[in-house]
């Protein structure tokens, strides 16, 4: 496997292909739904994000309630497909890089292949193994989302797959 590590930068991901493991290590940040909504809005209002988007990682998790003894709960990827409508803007804005489960819609598709980013699946099912990865968590914005909120992960060989890379190879073979 290949390791690999935050900021993600162009000549970092350029060589990896779909179906390519990695291991990911740095900060990547959580948001779903409701957090990518907000982002968007703040692009669009010109408001500052909380985190600055170039280079960046956003992992599709709404992590569980974390355990007494634990750094987090249980942290397993979320359906990637729900995020579509936003993650054109997003990848415009400078998102390198995003991690989930499950195909993306062909805008999507098409907006890594023009920004160059990458999208990659997290093993599905296995999110009390993956809390495992987790070194640090700092909530950051949108407290009131509850396990929505964003949160900066510090990740240290986190295991992922190459799903859709930025030459627009696809490990779900659409085209």
């Amino acid at each position: 496997m290949k390791k690999i590590s935050t900021p993600l930068d162009l000549n970092q991901i350029k060589s990896l292909k779909a179906g390519q493991e990695v291991l990911l290590s740095g900060t990547i940040y959580t948001a779903r739904d409701q957090a990518h909504k907000r982002l968007v809005q703040a692009i669009k209002s010109r408001k500052a994000l909380p985190f600055e988007l170039s280079d960046a990682v956003i992992y599709y998790c709404g992590p569980t309630q974390t355990p007494k003894g634990k750094i987090i709960g249980s942290c397993g990827p979320t359906t990637s497909s729900r995020m579509d409508v936003f993650s054109g803007m997003l990848l415009a804005k400078g998102l390198r890089g995003m991690i989930g489960k499950g195909s993306r819609g062909l805008a999507v598709r098409e907006a890594i292949k023009k920004y160059k980013g990458i999208y990659f699946i997290a093993y599905a099912g296995c999110g009390a193994l993956l809390n495992k990865y987790v070194k640090s968590v700092k909530k950051i914005a949108y407290g009131d989302l509850g396990p929505e909120a964003i949160l900066k992960l510090e990740v240290e060989n986190f295991p992922l797959i190459v799903a859709i890379d930025v030459n627009g190879g696809d490990v779900y073979g659409q085209d």
